[in-house]
């Protein structure tokens, strides 16, 4: 989401070879809308791939090493383009947007009693996190998509598909797929056929004709048609958490990893068997490694946001100028001093699927400083996490003996030591965090008619790991955590009606920034406070 990556590995070691990342650019043209232009996300990719190549020429590596291609992308962001001219209709309207608050109440009323028509087909919750209701509030709201429906020039994908169909041709010919990690996610396709569902299209109301073809993870699915690895097959596609799955190397029931990014997920295993959670956690697909492999299923909870609220401390607060400044301001004091943070920018996801839900810092006295909040911050994303974590102990009947861990949050020492604390289990982490990448080259890897990595048991190269112990009673570490989940219960509610002359955007308690900071010196900042009637 917030970033491109291209990363070159070894598939005999899996060793990285090389890299290049680019940062993207996210708009927020209104409160809760969370947008990004495709067409940067696309030159991002071309300029990753163009800029890892010199870094090979420079260690004497030659590019025609590079054998297959894997995709991994931020899930359920929904792209339109125009399958003529291959232009966007609009911009990709990400995972983390809010503006379908009120399609989803409107969708929700149409099922009928407590059914769930929905949940049981797809295993998630009918949210504004998925793709369905994103491209029926396109459709609803946005003229030239319906137009282009209305002419059969419109093409719906995922990241991924744009991607793909972009790489492999474009309007000459590209691929339009994408594959059953990424599908599952759109609410539009039955997890246990493993097909696009004719009954959940009628109900979102969305025409078949313009979904993308569901493959597995692994198998060509067409060539670069440009750019430095002109011929090369593209052919692994994992929705970035199932990839970080397959880098960690959880090809077993039961095992499970917590990836930290934009934002924060942990997946489990389940096996070849569909497990519904009962307590807020998703239903989902794993992999599919092979167009005749079997399909591995896994329990997700998911957090929105992890990373993120290290970005909106340097972006929006201004407290850092970089991002790792963050472990040195909380290492400083080495506590929140009471300071608790909850943010929930884009609602709360699991386990509460509370949209109403918004971001709260208090706790805070005249004591209080940017090193406490910044300590705050980081211990947010490991409360968050001990939520899914104990969600997930309850699901699988085991508790985890300890938690994998990846992604480019691990590299903060703080606050691998925070989660270990607060889980009071070690944390392993992968001394190479970008688990989410390799799980990508392995299954592009592995492809029929690749064949240059293998994922038998016995092929598969050792992680090296770092672990972190708790270090903290675990009575303290119960002790903070009761009082996080009195923060919890207080941020939400603050989204209190809808505007009837505004459509799908909420009206907060609080304008324009629909969040508080309170504390026991009463303090509101970058708020004006009205009551609702009055708006």
């Amino acid at each position: 989401t917030n970033s491109t990556r291209f990363l070159v590995f070894n598939s005999k070691t899996a060793e990285l070879v090389c890299s290049h990342q680019v940062e993207l650019t996210q708009e927020y043209p209104k409160e809760g809308w969370v947008e990004q232009d495709p067409k940067e996300i696309l030159k991002s990719v071309y300029e990753c791939i163009a800029k890892a190549c010199e870094k090979l020429a420079e260690v004497n590596i030659d590019i025609s090493n590079i054998k297959a291609i894997g995709v991994s992308n931020q899930r359920e962001t929904t792209v339109v383009w125009d399958k003529f001219t291959g232009d966007p209709l609009y911009n990709a309207v990400v995972w983390l947007d809010l503006r379908t608050q009120s399609t989803v109440e409107t969708l929700t009323k149409k099922i009928p009693g407590n059914s769930n028509f929905v949940k049981s087909k797809t295993g998630l919750p009918l949210s504004t996190y998925f793709s369905a209701v994103k491209l029926r509030w396109m459709l609803d709201n946005l003229r030239p998509i319906q137009k282009a429906v209305e002419e059969g020039r419109a093409m719906f994908g995922t990241i991924d598909s744009w991607l793909i169909w972009c790489m492999t041709g474009g309007v000459n010919g590209g691929i339009h797929c994408t594959d059953v990690t990424n599908a599952c996610r759109t609410m539009l396709f039955n997890i246990h056929s493993l097909e696009w569902d004719k009954d959940l299209c009628d109900f979102f109301e969305i025409p078949m004709s313009i979904l993308p073809n569901v493959c597995s993870s692994s198998e060509i699915y067409g060539l670069m048609t440009s750019g430095a690895l002109e011929g090369v097959p593209i052919s692994g596609c994992l929705g970035d958490q199932s990839a970080a799955l397959v880098g960690q190397m959880c090809f077993h029931e039961g095992q499970a990893k917590n990836t930290y990014g934009t934002g924060c997920f942990l997946l489990c295993n389940t096996g070849q068997k569909c497990v519904f959670s009962e307590h807020g956690l998703l239903t989902t697909l794993a992999y599919k490694l092979g167009k005749n492999k079997p399909v591995f299923y896994a329990l997700e909870g998911s957090v929105a946001i992890a990373g993120a609220v290290i970005r909106w401390l340097r972006d929006n607060f201004e407290i850092i100028t970089t991002s790792g400044e963050v472990e040195n301001l909380a290492r400083e004091v080495g506590t929140s001093y009471g300071c608790y943070f909850v943010p929930a920018f884009s609602g709360l996801y699991a386990p509460y699927w509370e949209p109403s839900a918004r971001g709260i810092i208090c706790g805070l006295t005249q004591f209080t400083n940017k090193c406490h909040i910044a300590f705050a911050a980081l211990e947010a994303v490991c409360f968050q996490t001990r939520e899914i974590l104990d969600a997930m102990n309850r699901d699988c009947g085991i508790p985890l003996s300890h938690l994998q861990v990846d992604g480019g949050m691990t590299n903060n020492r703080i606050l691998m030591q925070l989660q270990a604390d607060i889980l009071h289990i070690p944390v392993v982490k992968s001394v190479m965090p970008e688990t989410t990448a390799l799980g990508a080259a392995m299954a592009a890897g592995a492809a029929e008619g690749v064949n240059v990595w293998s994922l038998e048991p016995e092929d598969l190269s050792t992680i090296l790991m770092e672990r972190y112990e708790p270090q903290i009673q675990a009575t303290e570490s119960e002790i903070r955590f009761s009082t996080w989940k009195r923060a919890v219960m207080k941020s939400m509610g603050w989204v209190t009606a809808k505007d009837p002359e505004n459509g799908d955007n909420p009206v907060f308690s609080c304008l324009p920034l629909g969040f508080f900071i309170v504390s026991s010196m009463t303090l509101l900042i970058g708020a004006r406070c009205v009551s609702t009637a009055e708006e």
